[in-house]
């Protein structure tokens, strides 16, 4: 539901995603669960695709960082690596993860 202004409030607290114009009233901001804060509509799309685009990265990040920390447990308890090659395994994984998570900047 998209609304600004004091009867768009009841509608948008029972939608499933409330969207409010950011010169609405302010009852329907508080209500909203989005907030635009220019009345640009076209932005709403380029939310959809950032939400869409985070989705895929969290995931990615996610697998990511759990192979990694399984393939460090299961060297390390075959001793195939030592403690310290494997903690700068996990801090470089974790730089790694970070890295991929700043691809939502550009």
């Amino acid at each position: 539901m998209l609304g600004d202004g004091i009867n768009d409030a009841p509608a948008l607290a029972n939608a499933d995603v409330g969207i409010a114009m950011g010169e609405g009233t302010d009852v329907a901001i508080e209500t909203a669960d989005v907030i635009l804060m220019k009345n640009d509509l076209s932005k709403l799309a380029f939310v959809v695709k950032l939400s869409k685009r985070l989705h895929r990265i969290t995931w990615q990040n996610i697998i990511f960082s759990l192979c990694v920390i399984f393939l460090l447990i299961l060297s390390n308890f075959f001793q195939l690596i030592n403690l310290p090659f494997g903690v700068i395994g996990h801090e470089g994984s974790t730089i790694l993860v970070i890295l991929n998570g700043l691809r939502l900047l550009r």
